[in-house]
């Protein structure tokens, strides 16, 4: 996808970015044999709609783009409708806007091909000197490294894999790389991971990545990695289990943010957790009505068996916390609740820190990389209650599902430690501009815009 960002080019074609609502005022600019063409081939410069305007012999010379007002993803489409070449925007000067259309086209150009070839290679697009061609390579490779996890199946992406790509992104970059496999997890005090994965013939584990300078200010990033999630028995029906190869995106979107962290050399110290699991059934499944016991010491009454990325996500925050980092994030398919509220394009962002709350959602403005607060209502905390245990995994009641799973997490996260959670579907429903129906990274690039901010100005 990077590879479609070029910056020097010997041969290009102009493109012309024309606003639908200023077509109009644009045609009566254009010379009397483009204005004669416009208006038979009909472009009226909806977005998206093409329109190759006549240079001075019979070859096209330009083409004109429809694009709406302020929508960054305004040229997702062209490096597939386009034919393939080197093509430069000539009539955009604004850095933000210029910004905006570069990344639309580099995120555009993806197509998973694991298993079956793309057709063509995308349209290229000649960066202009305005923008930071690198910065925008940097989450364009970040996104894709996401949408491919999501997107692999799980015959492909069980644990093991998951392991081996975080290992390669940890080589990579130098970074350290261990984990804690199968009963390991036992002697290692992670039972709640193994209690869940331990059903699987591909054994749970812990992943750790570890990078940067020990004595930077320390960042933490937690990722769901439900490999795939059957519901376990408490089995999910096929159509809930169609995608649940996705379960395993919050893991995806901690790399892809790990991936941009180090690929843009942050000053921080970056540590990733991964608890990596199978959900599914044997005759060691983990049952409705257990009591596990945690790494934090506390029990937890297993109400539903499907509400298992809290549980593992529970181990791997403790063991995050011990380490008071700055800053702890994490990523998570955690609940069919946050969609239903906020739909598959806004992530639920859950923080007990007003402040952090405040400058990620400012951040996801700036980049227009949406996040929306839902609220740690403490009063539904009451809805995990267990008569045996400490608290249940899951509330008896479907009303404020995102909310009580993320009061959940919020036990084994202490008071005083900075941390935002964020409820995501990492998964587009549909063909759009710039976001193929499949895999996505929701959230990332604002987070990173924030880290960005907050970090590297303390290194100047």
């Amino acid at each position: 996808m990077s590879d479609c960002l070029l910056d020097h080019a010997e041969q290009t074609t102009d493109l012309l970015a024309v606003v639908e609502k200023d077509f109009e005022a644009w045609l009566a600019r254009q010379d009397d044999k483009s204005q004669r063409w416009i208006s038979t081939t009909g472009f009226k410069a909806r977005p998206g709609s093409l329109c190759w305007l006549p240079g001075d012999d019979v070859r096209p010379a330009r083409v004109a783009v429809g694009i709406a007002a302020d929508d960054s993803w305004s040229l997702g489409g062209l490096p597939r409708q386009l034919p393939e070449g080197v093509y430069r925007l000539d009539n955009v000067q604004e850095p933000a806007a210029l910004h905006a259309m570069a990344l639309s086209w580099g995120l555009g150009a993806y197509r998973f091909s694991r298993y079956r070839e793309a057709e063509r290679e995308p349209a290229r697009l000649l960066c202009d000197p305005a923008v930071d061609g690198a910065m925008i390579r940097r989450q364009v490779r970040a996104v894709a490294l996401v949408r491919d996890l999501v997107n692999t199946p799980a015959a492909d992406l069980l644990p093991t894999q998951l392991a081996g790509a975080m290992g390669e992104l940890a080589g990579e970059f130098g970074a350290g790389f261990s984990q804690i496999v199968g009963d390991e997890l036992l002697t290692a005090n992670y039972p709640m991971i193994h209690a869940v994965g331990r059903a699987s013939s591909d054994p749970p584990r812990l992943l750790d990545l570890r990078w940067g300078d020990p004595a930077a200010p320390r960042i933490t990033l937690v990722g769901k990695g439900v490999c795939f999630d059957s519901g376990g028995l408490d089995l999910k029906p096929a159509s809930g289990m169609r995608l649940m190869k996705k379960d395993m995106g919050g893991a995806a979107h901690a790399l892809g943010l790990a991936r941009l962290i180090m690929d843009a050399t942050l000053p921080v110290r970056l540590r990733v957790l991964i608890p990596a699991v199978e959900n599914a059934v044997s005759g060691n499944a983990f049952r409705p009505g257990d009591i596990l016991s945690t790494r934090k010491g506390i029990t937890v009454e297993v109400d539903n068996t499907d509400a298992e990325g809290r549980l593992v996500l529970a181990d791997a925050l403790t063991e995050a916390c011990s380490e008071n980092p700055s800053l702890l994030l994490d990523f998570a398919t955690l609940t069919g609740a946050a969609r239903v509220a906020l739909g598959p394009d806004l992530p639920a962002l859950f923080s007990n820190d007003d402040t952090l709350a405040g400058e990620l959602l400012e951040a996801a403005t700036v980049v227009h990389d949406p996040l929306w607060r839902m609220p740690l209502f403490r009063p539904y905390r009451e809805n995990l209650n267990s008569k045996v245990a400490n608290i249940a995994n899951a509330a008896a009641t479907p009303f404020g599902g995102a909310i009580t799973a993320a009061l959940f997490l919020q036990e084994f996260v202490p008071e005083g430690q900075s941390w935002a959670h964020l409820d995501l579907m990492a998964w587009n429903t549909k063909d759009r501009p710039g976001r193929p129906e499949g895999g996505e990274a929701v959230g990332i690039r604002a987070l990173f815009y924030y880290l960005h901010r907050r970090f590297a100005k303390k290194s100047t």
